[in-house]
């Protein structure tokens, strides 16, 4: 009987031959007239070249060489790259149609299922998308009661960070929980205590997975799900979060089916439960329980990390540059004083916007959004993709394209002032992405921002603790995040 290195060996030598002819077979019919790329090696494609700690530097190095539109294989997976915010709006412009799909991603494929918004794909994607937007609409987004609710979780985070008298403290808790009671009392009715054992759990398992996206084993896992998947590792630990999150939400929904009122919806996931009783085709088809699962799922993850992230962003930077803190102080005593701040505030506060618009494009939460797929064969800019292709645009090479922001590496508020003071947009600030799979809750995101970050340094003025020095290198993964920091949020007296 051969010993165990002997079968070992035979069975990786078996797999090397079986995934070099898969190799073979996906680059001997090569599209001529598809994007250029670096050359690639047998098994792992271009794995080898890329910075797996900060993955944007090899997208620079190889937009230098290929231009804005360029290829890259993960494994066996052919994807292409578009870099700078001219080829990233020739695509969402011209063909948002065709750049509508999303791609199919193994971990996230595991995960959802297909259901949801997301990750989901035609009719059912057109109808969680059409129901999130109407029915979050009917539930404030954009209005007076949204603006209330937020105002209200705004006292409550004051008063928790007033109890740390000055003394540094790690916000990253805090604000989490300030921002995801905002999106949980829309879908569930109710918010949670700061300290509350449920809601420290649901935040722990969304912010864990973020962490464990951009880990080598689950970029393994999406290259060979079969010959990875049976393996332990964070890809592992990801589907088990996820299931754990979707147990949350299953207890949710089902107290609250328990005491529905037809004719009183107090929620989302009441209106989606209204939606189940309905006997049509529609209804019977999407509106079931593992769609509503996870499309609250999707809402709550999303609503909670990037919005969150921004504020923690938002009080590093006015840490580190004082004086723009102070400006923005100046401007909230003038417009504000100390009366509860307004969304209707944002349109004489210029400065103020600006510097939340510069936090969101300097912080680059997203760099890139998850892979979209054509829906057929594209001719784009000279190339050729074929039905499937997976197209990677790189949000975070168009918040920082020199072509469109004067000092691209830089905290610099006047990228979106001009010479009087006044606010000016930007065509290429894309933090929410565009398109047809543009962020669904942009508007509540943009809510949020101004009445919490303009709240915060109405109260208090944020320093760094003593003998501390101020990093902003910030943490590379799928989302981008501040260090891991202290701050002191010290009390104003009408300075």
């Amino acid at each position: 009987m051969p010993g165990p290195a002997i079968v070992t060996l035979a069975l990786f030598l078996i797999i090397f031959c079986l995934l070099s002819k898969a190799f073979y077979n996906r680059t001997k019919n090569k599209n001529k007239n598809f994007p250029p790329g670096p050359k690639c090696l047998p098994i792992i494609g271009n794995l080898h070249i890329f910075d797996v700690k900060n993955p944007s530097k090899t997208f620079t190095q190889l937009s230098k060489k290929f231009g804005p539109v360029f290829s890259v294989q993960l494994g066996t997976q052919k994807m292409v790259i578009l870099y700078g915010y001219d080829a990233v709006k020739d695509a969402f412009m011209n063909h948002a149609e065709e750049l509508s799909e999303r791609a199919d991603i193994p971990i996230f494929t595991e995960a959802s299922k297909g259901y949801g918004i997301v990750f989901s794909n035609g009719e059912n994607w057109k109808v969680m998308r059409r129901f999130t937007i109407s029915t979050l609409r009917d539930f404030g987004m954009g209005k007076k009661s949204i603006e209330d609710r937020i105002n209200e979780e705004c006292d409550s985070l004051v008063q928790i960070i007033k109890s740390y008298g000055g003394k540094p403290f790690e916000n990253t808790t805090i604000l989490n929980t300030a921002v995801a009671n905002v999106i949980i009392s829309i879908l569930l009715g109710h918010r949670y205590d700061y300290g509350d054992p449920t809601i420290l759990k649901l935040m722990s398992l969304i912010n864990e997975n973020f962490k464990l996206l951009g880990s080598p084993m689950v970029m393994l896992y999406n290259m060979y799900p079969k010959l990875i998947g049976w393996l332990p590792g964070s890809h592992r630990k990801i589907l088990k979060n996820n299931s754990d999150v979707n147990d949350f939400i299953m207890e949710a929904f089902t107290k609250q089916k328990n005491r529905l009122d037809v004719n009183h919806q107090e929620n989302f996931i009441d209106a989606f439960l209204i939606k189940q009783l309905e006997k049509n085709p529609e209804s019977r088809r999407y509106f079931h329980n593992d769609n509503l699962i996870t499309l609250v799922s999707n809402l709550i993850v999303a609503g909670l990390e990037t919005t969150s992230t921004v504020l923690r962003w938002g009080l590093l930077l006015m840490m580190k540059y004082p004086d723009i803190q102070k400006n923005v102080q100046r401007e909230i005593n003038q417009i504000i004083g100390q009366r509860q701040p307004q969304i209707e505030d944002r349109k004489q506060m210029p400065y103020t916007d600006a510097v939340i618009h510069e936090i969101q494009r300097f912080g680059n939460i997203i760099p890139a959004i998850v892979p979209l797929a054509t829906t057929q064969g594209v001719k784009f800019r000279g190339y050729f993709l074929p039905k499937g292709t997976h197209v990677i645009p790189l949000l975070g090479s168009v918040l920082k394209d020199k072509t469109y922001f004067e000092k691209p590496d830089e905290f610099y508020p006047e990228h979106f002032l001009n010479s009087q003071g006044h606010f000016v947009k930007n065509e290429a600030f894309l933090p929410f992405s565009a398109g047809k799979r543009r962020c669904t809750g942009e508007i509540l995101a943009k809510t949020e921002l101004f009445l919490f970050f303009t709240r915060l340094f109405q109260t208090f003025t944020i320093q760094a603790p003593p003998n501390t020095e101020v990093d902003i290198t910030p943490v590379f993964g799928f989302t981008n995040t501040p260090m891991s920091h202290k701050i002191c949020a010290v009390l104003r007296h009408n300075d």
